[in-house]
């Protein structure tokens, strides 16, 4: 039993950089959007100009109008009954909401493989930051003591397989790759045998982004999994859904294009440090459903951390002070 996505951090020094992470990743968001919400929450008046401005807020931070509007219906209601008599309760209540929305309880953080090596599949549409995630992942996993090997199943973008095999000599890790156009099955194949044979904890797999319609993009996921399922009936043990932050809502039909397709178990974000919208964490737990694993934090191969909804919505939350 693997536990390389348990998000709680074996010591409190671990903790303190996941938070130290989230908070830097968050701060444009924090000093734009949701830093007006303390000062708008904190008038004795909660009248309708006030649920006004709060829903415009949400709404400009990309939390979604749906999301926004059923979180300030709650805390609307919450307050004509007289539960929320005070401004400091309505903030605790709003911050209680947003963590209530972004846990996934339902979520296993240990992921049962009946032999190493544990296989990730990482899919997502071209420039979401799929390969720097990657290199992310298997950096964060070395970390955790884990030997890692990458394969380069995008055979069909020209700079993938290069690009990967700079990242892997980067982190530390080997990349099985073949020539560019080459059969991504086949790639596959190869690098999940050679993960065996050099007895490799993790086995992370890239994926192509584009091919020339969504039907053959979709054929090749397919093939792929038929691929590791034939070598291992239980793999790919997790799908990753690579997802830019700073495309916003725009980002979501494709995310859910991919989740319908290929069955993802969850989202690595990348670029969360890169928007000011950081309220798309919400629409994305709520539109789509999946848990959200990881975050990028920045552009280096340490910039991640375990995504911990109260830990998120505190550092979105907290004081600029």
């Amino acid at each position: 039993m693997l536990r390389f996505l348990k998000r709680e951090r074996s010591t409190d020094e671990d903790r303190a950089v996941d938070v130290e992470k989230t908070r830097q990743a968050v701060e444009k968001s924090r000093q734009t959007w949701f830093g007006r919400l303390r000062s708008l929450l904190s008038s004795s008046r909660l009248d309708d100009a006030v649920w006004d401005e709060l829903e415009e807020v949400l709404i400009s931070a990309d939390v979604g109008v749906d999301t926004s509007l059923a979180l300030v219906e709650k805390l609307k209601r919450e307050a004509n009954q007289g539960d929320l008599n005070e401004p400091g309760r309505v903030w605790e209540a709003l911050r209680r909401e947003l963590i209530t929305m972004l846990e996934a309880d339902d979520y296993s953080s240990e992921v049962t493989a009946p032999a190493p090596p544990t296989t990730i599949l990482m899919v997502g549409v071209n420039g979401v930051g799929k390969t720097t995630s990657i290199a992310k992942l298997a950096q964060h996993f070395k970390g955790q003591g884990s030997k890692v090997l990458i394969g380069a199943g995008d055979t069909f973008r020209a700079a993938a397989i290069d690009q990967l095999q700079v990242w892997g000599r980067t982190v530390g890790a080997d990349v099985i790759a073949h020539q560019q156009g080459g059969d991504p099955g086949a790639v596959v194949y190869d690098a999940f045998e050679a993960a065996r044979a050099r007895s490799a904890d993790v086995l992370i797999i890239d994926t192509a982004g584009r091919l020339h319609t969504k039907s053959n993009l979709m054929d090749e996921l397919g093939k792929i999994r038929r691929v590791l399922g034939r070598l291992d009936p239980t793999a790919p043990h997790e799908v990753l859904l690579t997802l830019d932050a700073t495309t916003g809502q725009n980002g979501l039909t494709q995310a859910r294009q991919f989740t319908e397709a290929v069955n993802c178990t969850g989202i690595f974000l990348a670029k969360l440090d890169g928007t000011a919208r950081g309220g798309i964490v919400l629409a994305i737990r709520r539109e789509l459903g999946l848990p959200i694993l990881f975050i990028g934090t920045g552009e280096h191969p340490e910039d991640i951390a375990p995504f911990d909804a109260e830990q998120f919505v505190d550092a979105l939350l907290a004081s600029s002070n």
